[in-house]
């Protein structure tokens, strides 16, 4: 650890800190494209389940579900069901959830920031890369 008690990204990766796979599998849980969204819905209160699959284009009900019990089992969210007829289960970010929000929103800010650069990146590599296969084929 750093002298403010911060990971030093290099050792963490290079496994100096412990179990480098237990730390790829966290990372893999709280960076995937779901979860990231599905925390991003909860930043600011309690949601029900309904609420949050309409929130979020292009998940599956079974997906939201799956993702939810993965961040459930991480302790970044809480399920709470209320004895109602019908049922009523509501879902929000615990105290160690929100503990990743800004890391979280600082990642989102980066993307929105510099999707452009992204998007000319692969747009450039992709012709280079079509480039050389043509001129393979035509060798």
């Amino acid at each position: 650890m750093s002298e403010d008690g911060s990971a030093d990204v290099d050792k963490v990766c290079a496994g100096q800190f412990g179990d480098v796979r237990m730390i790829r599998d966290i990372l893999a849980r709280v960076s995937d494209k779901w979860s990231l969204l599905v925390m991003g819905i909860l930043d600011n209160r309690r949601r029900r389940f309904g609420e949050i699959h309409r929130a979020i284009p292009g998940i599956s009900q079974r997906m939201l579900t799956h993702t939810l019990r993965q961040l459930e089992r991480e302790g970044l969210v809480t399920r709470t069901a209320w004895p109602e007829i019908p049922p009523r289960v509501e879902y929000e970010v615990t105290a160690l959830g929100r503990t990743l929000i800004d890391p979280m929103h600082a990642m989102v800010t980066w993307v929105v920031t510099h999707r452009d650069e992204v998007l000319a990146s692969r747009d450039s590599y992709d012709e280079r890369m079509d480039a050389a296969v043509l001129e393979r084929v035509e060798s």
